[in-house]
């Protein structure tokens, strides 16, 4: 009998998936590398609040990897690294490889935007004794959460000669913080009887400015006046500024460890610049690949990756275009052989809203990278749905290079659902998957991400390039 449970034992560890805690399988030298990476994510994360500060960052960190800007027609051979900068709001990066571009390129794909609140073209307003900046949330963001939260204000002003102004207003330190105060409980009886999603009025969603009015009784609005002087004098602008200008209001967090054992790691917008920053690190530390190694940090995914720094926008195939002229390639035959992790986040299981996951179907924190054949919603809509090669493909990538993995859903069928950049990538004639890191609290002003599942993304992604 008791050869026969041997027998059995073994039989089922052959043939069982078993899905384990990766830190049963991290060895020290593992473990230092995860906290160094995520450290220098962490650093990321506080300097790329917006998709134009990421780009920036990225940039950044790219000059010091040797990344050159691309220029069309320039010369190049393999192991040249160049970048090109979409508007300051998307980028795309390449490793040149040493197989030629009609064998297909490597494409580590995420993006860099994420919920927020923007500034409507007429903000600026004063009642009940405040002055106010009315907002318009961009992204699916839950909007209770965004009550009572420090905010910073970031974004770029285009004044009427042409020049700009950053605005970091939060940023600094010893600068004042902004927000949007909640109803007091106190007060909360008929909000508290309304649905979850329609107990706060968008249009109510205004950021308290200012109190202060300017120091003369014999004008009018002053509360407003005085809000505008400080930013007159600040940055120089004026009420038209605001015509032309995009400015956003972005939670007043700094990237931080969570957890007794600091085992996750907690920050606004990691969805999904927790990708962007794997793919960017991956592509800087992957050695001489052999396809071309393609890096694209895209903006507007959480609004439907339209207009011109989108993924659906020509932008991305002009930038192939280009390297394949450089190279004496077709764009089609390069599409036709090349692949694409679509890299975006995943949602981890939550056991304290546990009905809304299939637990058999769900990414867990600690198992690695999480891989999504199809997301979507209900019958899959929306969801470019890898071949059973393209998975084939990937596992054999992952399991060569020994990184953890697992395989999961957005949830129950019919509980939500959403999308990402793949079926962009797919109609584009890309094999193409979607990967991520799984995240607690997505869409949240603070999300929860594991380090484990940050490191070995960084891993998948590196590996790819390589492949």
């Amino acid at each position: 009998m008791t050869e026969e449970k041997s027998a059995a034992k073994l039989r089922q560890k052959e043939l069982f998936l078993k899905k384990e805690n990766g830190y049963d399988k991290m060895d020290e030298a593992s473990l230092a590398g995860m906290n160094e990476y995520c450290e220098s994510y962490k650093h990321f994360l506080d300097n790329a609040k917006t998709e134009r500060e990421a780009v920036k960052a990225a940039i950044s960190l790219a000059r010091k990897e040797g990344f050159v800007p691309f220029k069309r027609g320039m010369s190049l051979k393999p192991g040249d690294r160049v970048y090109l900068s979409n508007r300051g709001k998307s980028l795309m990066l390449a490793t040149i490889g040493t197989r030629p571009l009609d064998e297909g390129v490597q494409i580590c794909a995420a993006h860099i935007d994420s919920p927020r609140l923007d500034l409507k073209p007429y903000p600026l307003f004063e009642d009940g004794g405040f002055s106010l900046l009315k907002t318009h949330y961009y992204g699916g963001i839950r909007k209770y959460q965004w009550l009572s939260v420090p905010l910073e204000l970031r974004g770029t002003i285009i004044r009427r000669d042409g020049s700009s102004v950053e605005v970091t207003l939060g940023g600094e330190p010893g600068d004042p913080f902004l927000v949007i105060p909640d109803l007091l409980p106190h007060l909360a009886n008929a909000q508290s009887e309304k649905p979850l999603g329609k107990a706060v009025d968008p249009e109510a969603m205004n950021i308290f400015l200012g109190s202060r009015p300017y120091p003369d009784t014999e004008v009018s609005e002053r509360l407003k006046l005085a809000a505008l002087n400080l930013l007159n004098q600040k940055y120089g602008i004026t009420e038209e500024d605001f015509l032309s200008a995009e400015l956003c209001a972005v939670p007043a967090y700094s990237a931080c460890d969570v957890g007794l054992d600091r085992s996750m790691l907690g920050a606004y917008g990691q969805d999904d610049r927790v990708c962007g920053y794997a793919a960017l690190k991956g592509l800087f530390d992957a050695k001489a690949p052999g396809k071309t190694a393609v890096c694209i940090l895209a903006d507007k995914e959480e609004i439907g990756s339209m207009g011109v720094s989108g993924m659906q926008s020509q932008a991305f195939d002009t930038f192939i275009d280009d390297l394949c002229g450089c190279l004496d390639a077709h764009i089609r035959t390069c599409y036709e052989h090349s692949f694409c992790l679509s890299a975006d986040v995943s949602a981890c299981y939550d056991p304290n809203f546990a009905d809304v996951y299939d637990k058999r179907n769900s990414s867990f924190i600690n198992q690695g990278i999480s891989l999504c054949k199809y997301t979507g919603s209900r019958g899959k809509s929306g969801s470019s749905d890898a071949s059973a090669e393209v998975m084939g493909y990937i596992r054999g990538i992952l399991n060569d290079a020994g990184i953890l993995w697992n395989v999961s859903e957005l949830g129950k069928i019919e509980a939500g659902g959403g999308g990402t950049v793949a079926l962009f990538m797919a109609n584009r004639n890309i094999d193409t998957v979607d990967a991520g890191v799984p995240v607690l609290g997505m869409h949240a002003p603070f999300e929860v991400t594991g380090k484990l599942d940050c490191y070995m993304t960084y891993l998948a992604m590196k590996a790819v390039y390589e492949a």
